[in-house]
């Protein structure tokens, strides 16, 4: 027997080591413009110090301007990416985009009744682009498949009134906690009602549930049209939650993050701006601004009363 000493290990193994970055599994579809989908998904969540289960639904055809069409992938191959994954990695968060058929919400919603305790972040984007029977089919799987395991539903004032609230008479447009207790029905506890007209120069953003408005911000309008805006927000909305931060704080954070998107926003084709969710990662002046403060998201860094826009 040999009476050299062993040398123990200077570093733990990877198999033993403590995960650094929660785990969020993401469902949406591949946007090759790179403004909205999956792409939004990866960057912002990154940017939110999440580790990304990108689950790839389908893919439009898509430019900067329009989407001008979208191909599903099938249910199965839906289930077969997302089972895969979560056998080897437990997640923190579900994130659910748009997945381009009533097939895939039903794969999507049983996978969700299977892990009960994570939290399911559903963003409803606009769906004007579509054939009206696909929209219609969509919006009724949603409705009575998806947001009944959903903890927060994002989306468009205009978009979550048109489809939650069909046949609304008042004389003014329904206030967000109108659209809060028409989710309720479906069993969604809270909504995050985004481009809330407030007035000529301004937009507001509401996270309600059906008792109450928990938190308001207010934004001056930009001049340029963004794509990509909802799925930033929700994904970051997502990865923050994820990381331990409770619904008020994560909203205000990704609220404002999503601000800063849009004000360092870019225009990289011919149709309309997309967010830059990487901005942290450039600065006009680097003399100014320490690495180590430009790497991820912080309280600190976006507090809600910064937002401007």
């Amino acid at each position: 027997m040999s009476d050299t000493p062993t040398t123990p290990p200077l570093t733990p193994s990877i198999e033993d080591a403590e995960p650094s970055l929660p785990c969020v599994m993401v469902f949406n579809a591949n946007d090759p413009s790179g403004a909205g989908g999956l792409a939004a998904d990866l960057s912002a969540m990154g940017s939110a110090s999440a580790h990304v289960l990108a689950v790839v639904t389908g893919t439009y055809v898509r430019d900067t301007t329009e989407i001008h069409d979208h191909f599903p992938f099938d249910d199965e191959a839906v289930t077969d990416q997302a089972r895969c994954a979560l056998e080897d990695m437990p997640v923190q968060a579900f994130k659910v985009g748009f997945v381009g058929s009533a097939e895939n919400l039903s794969a999507i919603a049983a996978i969700a009744t299977d892990y009960t305790e994570i939290p399911v972040i559903t963003y409803m984007p606009d769906l004007s682009w579509w054939d009206e029977v696909e929209i219609d089919n969509y919006l009724d799987a949603c409705a009575e498949l998806m947001l009944p395991q959903t903890t927060v539903l994002v989306g468009n004032h205009s978009t979550l009134c048109r489809w939650l609230l069909p046949d609304w008479d008042g004389d003014k447009p329904p206030p967000p906690r109108e659209v809060a207790r028409a989710a309720a029905v479906h069993g969604v506890p809270y909504t995050l009602v985004t481009g809330f007209n407030a007035a000529d120069q301004y937009l507001e953003s509401h996270l309600a549930s059906p008792e109450t408005v928990l938190a308001t911000a207010r934004y001056e309008r930009f001049e340029a049209t963004f794509s990509g805006a909802g799925d930033t927000l929700s994904a970051a909305l997502c990865a923050l939650i994820a990381n331990g931060m409770d619904l008020q704080a994560a909203c205000a954070e990704a609220l404002t993050y999503l601000d800063q998107c849009l004000d360092a926003g870019f225009q990289p084709g011919m149709g309309h701006a997309v967010p830059d969710r990487m901005f942290w990662a450039h600065s006009d002046d680097e003399d100014e601004v320490e690495p180590s403060s430009k790497n991820t998201l912080g309280t600190e860094d976006f507090p809600l009363d910064t937002t401007k826009h």
